[in-house]
């Protein structure tokens, strides 16, 4: 299954930020600049959390947090927009 991040709002999860001037705006993990969909993409492309932690310097427990967060928020819009 493939999750559309670009429909994903992440303003309500506790560990991405958006920074004006930092890649653009776009959605970042706090005190990085690693896009909140970059880490939902490698994912879904097949790389393991443990791996996504190592590339990219960042915590495997932020990596569940993201992916959960971006999870739910799909399972949300399903609900608020059937097809």
């Amino acid at each position: 299954m493939v999750m559309e991040t670009e429909a994903i709002d992440w303003s309500e999860c506790p560990i991405v930020e958006s920074v004006p001037g930092r890649m653009n705006g776009k959605p970042v993990v706090k005190g990085t600049r690693m896009p909140a969909d970059g880490v939902v993409e490698n994912f879904e492309t097949g790389s393991p959390v443990s791996e996504i932690a190592w590339n990219f310097g960042l915590k495997e427990e932020d990596i569940r947090t993201i992916l959960k967060y971006a999870a739910s928020h799909r399972a949300a819009q399903f609900v608020e927009n059937p097809a």
